[in-house]
């Protein structure tokens, strides 16, 4: 099985965004939906979605990188060292074949034809195909985490759980949920890539949402508590006196819960007074007030002129 990092396009130094971005780049490039029929791209595409898979996890990549387990997340045997030869028993043959291995001057033919054959006659056996499906999951489920039902083909449901902070693209594994094998060959597995749909009110930028949160004139002038709502339900916030527009507040731990070795992110409230009707009262204030120090709030515009 090819390397994840080589199937992918990155390096071992990459960082888990860049990974990220080359994953749903090549992904939109060869997704089965956009070449129908054509089973080189279904390929590639369950390729790419395994090398994600293994990647994307701190765990299972930190595996990978020590040699711990292989391209398709199988453990490996331990590999003996020259270290072990140099303290094992005289005249043993060093061998990178694996711990244990047999002195190949003490075998016979018969052995040696004999292990040929069987080799050959596992070979003919085949893993079954993996299933690809697309499931499209609410904003904040994939913030908060959800579990959603799946039908696949053929009419059986899964409960697919989906974890907190999933992010587009994301594919989650069901094991031995695929196609069967040929031969006594493994079970394939159902491959789900997921697809948020965006939300009304929050941006998300990794672990930190965004929100534009509007204001009244006077809770920005006088300052004000309003409630701000948040993945988790709402909250309380204060609003500084004399705050603008474009302001943004903080409030810290609101944003995507801590997962995995991510603590939990932060929600920022840009501020966005909304005016709203204009009684006669505050007509005939404005009227009759200036301020003492006058601002233009179109001079920076007026310097590209």
């Amino acid at each position: 099985m090819k390397d994840p990092y080589e199937t992918l396009g990155v390096t071992r130094n990459s960082s888990a965004d860049d990974i990220q971005r080359a994953y749903h780049k090549l992904a939109k490039l060869h997704h089965p939906d956009l070449n129908p029929g054509n089973a080189a791209a279904e390929d590639r595409f369950k390729a790419i979605a395994a090398a994600n898979e293994l990647l994307s996890d701190p765990e299972t990549r930190g595996k990978f990188d020590r040699g711990e387990i292989d391209a398709g997340g199988q453990e490996r045997a331990s590999q003996p060292s020259y270290r072990d030869f140099a303290d094992g028993e005289p005249g043993r043959r060093y061998s990178r074949s694996g711990a244990g291995a047999r002195d190949w001057n003490s075998e016979n033919l018969h052995d040696i034809f004999g292990s040929m054959f069987e080799e050959q006659n596992s070979s003919r056996r085949a893993s079954g195909r993996d299933q690809l499906y697309a499931l499209d999951i609410a904003f904040l489920d994939a913030v908060n985490g959800a579990t959603r039902r799946l039908t696949l083909t053929g009419g059986a449901g899964f409960d697919v759980k989906i974890p907190v902070g999933t992010e587009e693209g994301k594919v989650l594994r069901l094991r031995g949920k695929g196609d069967p094998g040929r031969n006594g060959g493994a079970v394939g597995d159902v491959l789900i890539e997921i697809h948020i749909t965006p939300h009304g009110f929050f941006q998300r930028e990794g672990q930190n949402l965004r929100l534009d949160l509007p204001v009244t004139f006077s809770e920005a002038v006088l300052g004000a508590q309003v409630e701000v709502p948040t993945p988790t339900g709402p909250v309380r916030m204060r609003i500084p006196p004399r705050s603008d527009t474009g302001s943004r507040l903080r409030l810290r731990g609101r944003g995507v819960p801590a997962h995995g070795d991510l603590p939990a992110g932060d929600l920022f409230a840009t501020l966005r007074i909304v005016l709203g009707p204009v009684d006669d009262g505050l007509d005939a204030f404005l009227k009759g007030w200036a301020p003492d120090h006058p601002v233009n709030p179109r001079h920076a515009l007026e310097q590209l002129s």
